[in-house]
């Protein structure tokens, strides 16, 4: 029989995994549909990056959760990490005086490095397969530094992004279908 902690825990893992896979659906239809001319779509396309936005507040909050459990420093760092995320996001159609290119950058450099120390935590302490880890800080390292050069005017993000991006639904179809064991901290 299973425990009732041990269920909440994969629930709130294959949550988390839909909310990643949800979240790379809704941003890349809304920064389409929020490109045209027709004022529909456009809602639309705000309507979805907003659902992004509020899916990657989530996945910040489940999955500082389980962090916390392990090095509350690595978990408050990953949810300022997706909240940050959420607020650069939102500033695509806010108009807020930054642009939107611009916010872009910022979340997705955020992202990535604030992505890494949680990477090397799921590595640490055993919770994702060893190569899962591994894949993710690589990955996450590999696309902050494309986001990074595009600060610098360096078109570099849309060739090292895909080793991050891969990651990202790679790791939630494991949270969905895999991550089955119980989470328990785990002295040093």
């Amino acid at each position: 029989m299973q425990d009732k902690s041990n269920s909440v825990v994969i629930f709130n893992a294959r949550i988390i995994g839909a909310f990643f896979l949800l979240a790379f659906l809704a941003y890349g239809l809304g920064s389409q549909l929020f490109e045209s001319n027709d004022n529909l779509e456009k809602y639309l396309g705000a309507s979805l990056i907003v659902a992004n936005s509020v899916m990657v507040l989530f996945i910040g909050i489940l999955l500082r959760k389980i962090l916390k459990l392990y090095n509350p420093l690595v978990g408050n760092i990953y949810l300022f990490t997706r909240i940050f995320e959420a607020l650069a996001l939102s500033t695509i159609f806010l108009n807020g005086g930054i642009s939107g290119d611009l916010g872009y950058f910022l979340a997705m450099l955020v992202l990535g490095v604030g992505s890494i120390p949680m990477c090397l935590t799921l590595l640490k302490h055993k919770i994702t397969p060893s190569w899962l880890a591994i894949w993710g800080a690589i990955g996450y390292a590999v696309f902050a530094f494309g986001f990074m050069m595009e600060l610098f005017g360096k078109a570099w993000s849309i060739y090292l992004l895909g080793l991050g991006g891969l990651w990202e639904i790679t790791f939630a179809v494991w949270l969905i279908f895999g991550s089955n064991k119980k989470v328990t901290p785990k002295t040093c």
